[in-house]
């Protein structure tokens, strides 16, 4: 999703048609609301990640690279 939503503003900046990658990014975020809402239905009550976390995720993620080296 973060593919498309750079790809969207970089259309913009560039005073660029973004009509079709627009429509993209909201079928995404559509599609991310509703996998949300199965997940609580069937009990999900954890805090999910946000943007916030993503920071923190990722020194956890090339730690877990080296090791399996």
């Amino acid at each position: 999703m973060a593919d498309v939503e750079a790809s969207v503003r970089d259309l913009v900046n560039r005073d660029r048609d973004c009509a079709e990658r627009a429509q993209a990014q909201i079928g995404l975020r559509r599609k991310l609301g509703v996998l949300i809402s199965e997940w609580k239905a069937a009990g999900g009550g954890g805090v999910l990640p946000d943007i916030r976390d993503k920071g923190r995720l990722r020194p956890l993620k090339s730690e877990g690279r080296l090791a399996r080296r």
